[in-house]
């Protein structure tokens, strides 16, 4: 399923107008319709090269690489697309098809993330942010505005703004959990076809284990062109930086 995006999602961007980038995510839409899905792809990259990775983009270029058998874009940019606040349904169904056709079916994976970590994924980072900064404003005006009004409104007021200032600490704290979660765990998926994970960051370092397309993996640390994953069941290794795309 591709999704739709309104024209006034492109207002203010800075390389197409309005009209030229609504031209362009038609034609997109076009090419997937007809089965071109490179020509779909092609198009919906230029449209994030001018700063235009919406979600509804980001969805229709996984949906696009799925449908054309590039796994392993096709689970990054749908990663990306439900980070974003894409349509989540339709983001869950084409990850569950994507993980089907994965090689790599690990044994012993966790059953689901951390709460943390699935906290994050479940609250949209610019509404939460958006919620704490209108809920911190609407409680300190409704507080600042108690000293005009009369003792019957005032209290109303009062409680008006204690609410407010309730939902701005719930939404600060979801705001920190966001912050603490994007500095420290940074997940990845794969995109080479196939990927050698080795006991030591250097090509002479013994084989561990292969993992291949569309598998999504947690990054540790970088030594030159080697970075050291972690696997869903923990398993780690080190492989080629290149192989492996950032969520």
């Amino acid at each position: 399923m591709i999704a739709l995006l309104a024209i006034s999602a492109f207002l203010g961007q800075a390389y197409y107008t309005p009209e030229e980038a609504q031209a362009l995510f038609s034609q997109a839409n076009d090419a997937y319709y007809r089965e071109e899905f490179s020509a779909a792809i092609e198009a919906y990259r230029k449209l994030i090269e001018r700063g235009r990775g919406g979600p509804d983009v980001l969805f229709n270029l996984g949906t696009a690489c799925l449908a054309d058998g590039r796994l392993g874009e096709a689970v990054l940019h749908l990663e990306r697309a439900r980070r974003a606040g894409g349509p989540s349904e339709d983001v869950e169904a084409n990850l569950a098809v994507a993980r089907a056709r994965q090689l790599d079916q690990v044994i012993g994976a966790s059953a689901e993330e951390p709460f943390l970590q699935r906290l994050a994924a479940a609250t949209p980072e610019r509404a939460v942010s958006l919620a704490f900064l209108s809920s911190w404003i609407a409680g300190l005006g409704l507080l600042g505005l108690c000293r005009y009004l009369r003792p019957g409104r005032r209290a109303l007021a009062a409680a008006l703004a204690a609410l407010s200032l309730t939902a701005a600490v719930s939404s600060g704290a979801l705001v920190a959990v966001h912050a603490y979660v994007s500095r420290t765990i940074t997940e990845a998926v794969v995109v080479a076809p196939a990927l050698k994970a080795r006991e030591l960051p250097r090509e002479s370092g013994r084989v561990s284990f292969e993992v291949h397309a569309g598998l999504k993996v947690r990054l540790l640390e970088t030594a030159g062109q080697f970075v050291r994953i972690r696997l869903p069941n923990g398993l780690e290794g080190w492989t080629e930086k290149e192989g492996v795309a950032p969520i």
